[in-house]
């Protein structure tokens, strides 16, 4: 696989430029030369340089000026050094300049690859902060990353929202980050310094989700043994986010309507009623109107919970948002996996911009996940899963398909993909030959 990386290369001795052009396309570098500083400024006017490799004795300009001149006009372009006249004066010359890294000739096609990756990855970490602090334009909302139509909708609302009380309800798609869209709306407004409590209704055994919301009394019911405050308590001055708030009991859910209206809260086992002031915030994946309609979520309380409404976008819905997101993640679990920055290729981002992505942006951090453990220096199309690289999207078609149908349809797909390699076609749809050769009858 060609490097991405453009590396041009400064020496007056055309059998040393031609040796390390060599050295570097054997390492599948992508190569300029130029035998003189003037012929080097030419270069790089007219291309995007990468990495600069420069000698230092050279007639009419030396390379230190070479040096100089790109540190001032191009600081964002490696230099190294390869000289045959090595001085502790000169290095250090060189190295006041912006210079990465110094050898001397003779050198081995080992000592310059090192050099060369050294000096890479260096510009690899400066352009990934880079990209992060544009990134960081785009995110005055906490983690919430997005410069889309889409995303600019939720952080308007957002806006609007942070320095009040209001009760918002935010729905959407599970993955899609409804959790980061509330931490927001406190975190970013004047009630930043008091409590946040996020709490999962769908993880909270129905029996003991009251108990834990409202707090209960000693003595309440068995292992009630002291007085204990709830969730509504901890958050009291501050935000509480209810997240997968139709998973609350019936029983729950009219505790719940009271709190919204008296602004107060009654521990279980208890008849004391307890002033709370808090911003309640709930969230959920599926539609309450139905279980409305199903008497399983109560109208009233719909109504209350609803004063303003924050719908989630896809990640389909914001794809011009996924340059960024693969960015953070990138960044943050290149440094937690391999201790060091990543880059993706402009192949891989593609697939990735076409995948229809129905786990959201829990999705694509799982694949970028993998993907870097599964690479090496840059991020490429065959680190992507098997179902991602030979992927169908049947969300975009308005016909539904019988499993027969479906089933053809996706075998067919993958065999394009492989250019008919039943071997490999079999071998990604987790069957046997056999199984594919009577499926395809």
């Amino acid at each position: 696989m060609l490097n991405k990386e453009n590396i041009l290369i400064v020496d007056d001795d055309i059998l040393i430029l031609e040796l390390i052009q060599r050295h570097l396309q054997s390492l599948n570098y992508h190569t300029y030369k130029a035998i003189s500083v003037k012929e080097a400024l030419e270069i790089l006017k007219d291309t995007s340089i990468d990495l600069l490799i420069t000698d230092l004795q050279m007639p009419d300009v030396d390379g230190l000026e070479l040096i100089k001149y790109t540190s001032e006009h191009y600081p964002k372009i490696p230099k190294l050094v390869v000289t045959g006249f090595p001085s502790i004066e000169g290095a250090l010359e060189v190295m006041k300049s912006g210079v990465v890294d110094y050898i001397t000739k003779p050198f081995t096609k080992e000592e310059l690859k090192t050099a060369i990756l050294k000096s890479l990855e260096i510009k690899s970490k400066e352009d990934t902060v880079t990209k992060l602090k544009v990134a960081e334009t785009h995110k005055p909302y906490g983690e919430l990353i997005g410069s889309s139509p889409a995303m600019k909708k939720v952080t308007d609302v957002i806006e609007r929202l942070k320095n009040n009380k209001a009760t918002v309800f935010i729905y959407g798609e599970s993955g899609t980050g409804k959790e980061l869209v509330a931490r927001s709306i406190h975190y970013m407004g004047k009630y930043s310094s008091a409590p946040f409590v996020a709490v999962n209704c769908g993880a909270i055994p129905e029996n003991l989700l009251e108990s834990e919301l409202f707090g209960y009394v000693k003595g309440a019911f068995t292992g009630a043994e002291k007085d204990r405050k709830g969730f509504f308590q901890a958050a009291n001055n501050g935000t509480i986010f209810l997240d997968e708030i139709g998973n609350a009991s019936l029983a729950t859910q009219l505790r719940l309507l009271r709190v919204l209206q008296e602004k107060e809260v009654v521990r279980v086992g208890s008849q004391k009623a307890e002033k709370v002031d808090v911003r309640v915030i709930a969230a959920t994946n599926i539609n309450l109107k139905d279980l409305i309609e199903k008497k399983r979520f109560r109208e009233d309380l719909f109504y209350r919970l609803t004063v303003v409404e924050i719908k989630v976008p896809t990640l389909v819905e914001r794809s011009s948002d996924i340059p960024l997101l693969v960015d953070k993640f990138l960044f943050k679990y290149g440094l937690e996996y391999k201790d060091r920055f990543l880059k993706m290729t402009p192949e891989a981002l593609e697939v990735l911009k076409k995948y229809y992505w129905p786990g959201n942006i829990r999705e694509l951090e799982n694949v970028i996940q993998r993907a870097i453990i599964m690479s090496d220096r840059f991020v490429d199309v065959e680190h992507l899963p098997d179902y991602i690289k030979y992927q169908i999207d049947f969300s975009k078609t308005n016909k539904l398909l019988s499993l027969k149908e479906f089933e053809k349809t996706y075998i067919l797909k993958v065999l394009k993909a492989t250019n008919n390699n039943k071997t490999k076609a079999a071998e990604i749809l987790k069957i046997d030959r056999k199984t594919l050769r009577e499926k395809l009858k």
